[in-house]
């Protein structure tokens, strides 16, 4: 059986590092073993094993490991990135917020009142009523 075809039928990050002889924390390989694996099958896709013989296969897989093992040895998942999730996580998910402006009205104006910081506040009477409020 090739080496590809034993890497197919693997299904703990273990049995991969073991296959190919990398040596591994197991504290790094607990936090990021499926980093690590998808790390290295987007490395195998970009490079492809086309025409090599398993000899050269083995060692493409094993570099292509010890390489994925690296990066989240040198810094984390949240900061690799390499789930969808993860990389949506830092893209905005909705439009930003609108500032709200007093209205131009100089008679609509006459309620508002400056806050501490500065902001203008709505009157009283237009403020959302939080529900608390006895009355």
């Amino acid at each position: 059986m090739t080496t590809p075809d034993q890497l197919k039928h693997l299904s703990a990050a273990e049995e991969f590092f073991q296959l190919l002889e990398v040596p591994y924390d197991p504290a790094v390989l607990n936090v990021a073993r499926l980093h690590i694996l998808r790390r290295m099958g987007e490395y195998l896709r970009r490079d492809g094993l086309v025409d090599a013989d398993d000899a050269a296969a083995r060692a493409l897989c094993r570099a292509h490991l010890e390489r994925a093992y690296t990066d989240f040895v040198q810094s984390s998942p949240l900061n690799e990135r390499v789930f969808k999730v993860l990389k949506d996580a830092i893209r905005p998910s909705c439009a930003s917020l609108v500032h709200l402006l007093p209205p131009s009205n100089p008679d609509a104006q006459a309620g508002w009142q400056s806050g501490r910081s500065g902001v203008l506040q709505a009157p009283a009477s237009h403020r959302a009523s939080s529900g608390n409020e006895t009355g």
